[in-house]
């Protein structure tokens, strides 16, 4: 009897602190959110253009893995995937224009590094996309390996972690090369075709995006070395916990979603039908998630019906059936033998 009575106080005493908890976080201002609310619309920092990523269609919209995750997080907070600006910004002003209240967050295949999460006044969120350095070659250059580059010109982005990367290695084997630093991709890109530069030394997602771009992409080939850890996520502002929590559960319960296996076709039937505590938890039929974050507790059920789960989105911008044709490697959920993984959501 005592040792149940006690259980039974420990019970109540931990709903009542997790209660509280969650109350106190609900009442907690955002100012990120609610500028957003009263603007009416989600304002997204992308690249200037990297196919797979971000880079405008014919009929000048932009697409890409990079803007479906901004329309999805507008679906998140406006049910409407619509209500999203993009700004497209360079490397070296993206974090600028993040820390100066221009955008609401950055996603745009920015690495998440110790200094820049300690120095910048950001916060990165979690991580969404894996990849790592590599060089883009002429396929008739004779270079199977970065080593053979030997005083070789290499196109860099300015205010990439590229550069510091390349410089290491060549460094670290005691070989010299001769920089080029561009601001843009379209610019590098040029200096590549023109022969300015002998290789181009970037991630290779964008590695492979240029290639897809180039007028004979069997010209090029990507090393298949790779020389760094670049793990992409989005960005925000230091100083709005609401606002991070928002962008870092929003990008894991695109993962989630796949994990749990609801697509674009079947999330209203899961939702009406499924007795999974995990899936109604998610699709806001408990509204609890979306409480915690200030939302509606359907926005995780928002997010799927417009963009659907993050395979869809992989495979309809970037996947083996795209120009850029870049197969899922470690970015397919860690059931499937990838990286990703989503954070428990309950």
């Amino acid at each position: 009897m005592v040792k149940r009575g006690l259980a039974a106080a420990f019970a109540l005493l931990s709903a009542a602190v997790t209660g509280g908890a969650a109350q106190a976080q609900s009442t907690v201002p955002s100012p990120t959110l609610d500028a957003i609310r009263a603007r009416g619309s989600l304002v997204c920092g992308i690249n200037t253009g990297v196919a797979g990523f971000s880079l405008p269609d014919s009929r000048g919209v932009w697409q890409g893995l990079d803007v479906e995750m901004c329309r999805g997080l507008a679906a998140a907070i406006f049910n409407d995937a619509t209500k999203v600006r993009f700004v497209p910004l360079s490397s070296s002003t993206r974090f600028t224009a993040l820390g100066s209240g221009e955008v609401d967050v950055l996603f745009r295949t920015s690495t998440q590094t110790m200094l820049r999460d300690t120095t910048l006044g950001l916060r990165f969120a979690t991580t969404y996309f894996y990849d790592g350095h590599g060089f883009m070659v002429r396929a008739n250059s004779g270079v199977t390996r970065a080593r053979d580059m030997a005083g070789a010109t290499i196109c860099l982005l300015q205010g990439t972690t590229n550069e510091q990367v390349t410089a290491d290695y060549f460094r670290s084997i005691n070989v010299s090369f001769q920089p080029v630093i561009f601001e843009r991709g379209d610019q590098a890109q040029a200096a590549l075709l023109s022969g300015r530069c002998d290789a181009y030394g970037t991630d290779a997602s964008s590695l492979a995006a240029m290639r897809s771009t180039m007028p004979n992409p069997a010209d090029w080939t990507v090393l298949t070395e790779r020389f760094s850890k670049e793990p992409y996520g989005p960005y925000i502002r230091r100083g709005d916990d609401n606002w991070f929590d928002i962008v870092r559960w929003y990008t894991n319960a695109v993962i989630e979603a796949e994990e749990l296996g609801l697509t674009r076709a079947n999330v209203e039937e899961q939702r009406r039908t499924s007795v999974n505590p995990n899936v109604r938890r998610f699709l806001g039929v408990t509204p609890e998630l979306g409480q915690s974050i200030k939302l509606d507790p359907a926005w995780a059920f928002n997010v799927v019906r417009a963009v659907g789960n993050y395979g869809e989105i992989y495979e309809r911008t970037m996947g083996p059936d795209t120009p850029v044709g870049l197969p899922r490697g470690p970015n397919n959920i860690w059931t499937a033998g990838g990286l990703l993984y989503a954070l428990p959501m309950r």
